[in-house]
Order: structure tokens, then C-alpha cells, then sequence
């Protein structure tokens, strides 16, 4: 199931970027999607507001069990609401945050 759902994703990356970009045939292979962290600059040099397609996830994250909530924001490529929300999950334990709280917002691009 989880095989079908991801070589579904890709297949639609792929139409898509085939689609908003017409005039390269290269194809490319991805192997992982790209993720992208509004809290960190693009290695590429494109703002994190340029994606087409993807979620932006916010979530209230901790350091500590008794602190207040601090909002995590996570831009993601994915197109599966879920797997965005995995994406921002890991990218905030990255970041160090331990603890999520619970999911504020999920917003499509």
C-alpha cells in the first residue's frame, strides 16, 4: 500500500513539474523528496513562497514539558497531507524541539 501511494506521488511530481516546466525533458529520479524549512534559507536561493505545489504545516512544539507552545512552521513538496505532517514532525525534532504538541494548521500552496 505504501509502495502504490509513493510511486503515485512521484508519478504526479513528475507530470506536474512536467507541466509547469514544459521546455525541460530531463527527468529526474527522486529518490527523496526535497523538504523544505521555512526556519532555514533555501540552498538553492529560491524563497520557500515559490513552491507550486506542497502543504504548509505549522505545529506547537517544546523544549521542555512545562513551557509554552512555540509554533514550528514547515514548508513540504509533499502532495500527501500526511506525509507533510510526518515532514514537519522530523524536521522540528531536527531543529530541536522534542516535544509536538499538537497540529495548529495544514495549508495547501
Amino acid at each position: 500500500m505504501t509502495t502504490e501511494l509513493t510511486d503515485f506521488e512521484q508519478n504526479m511530481r513528475r507530470e506536474i513539474d512536467a507541466f509547469l516546466k514544459p521546455d525541460t525533458r530531463t527527468e529526474q529520479t527522486p529518490a527523496q523528496p526535497k523538504v523544505k524549512d521555512a526556519t532555514r534559507p533555501d540552498p538553492e536561493g529560491q524563497p520557500a513562497e515559490s513552491f507550486k505545489t506542497g502543504h504548509i504545516v505549522k505545529l506547537a512544539v517544546r523544549k521542555k514539558q512545562l513551557e509554552m507552545d512555540t509554533v514550528f512552521e514547515h514548508v513540504s513538496s509533499s502532495i500527501s497531507r500526511l506525509e507533510a505532517q510526518l515532514e514537519a514532525e522530523k524536521a522540528a525534532r531536527r531543529a530541536g524541539y522534542p516535544i509536538i504538541g499538537y497540529v495548529i494548521e495544514t495549508r495547501r500552496l
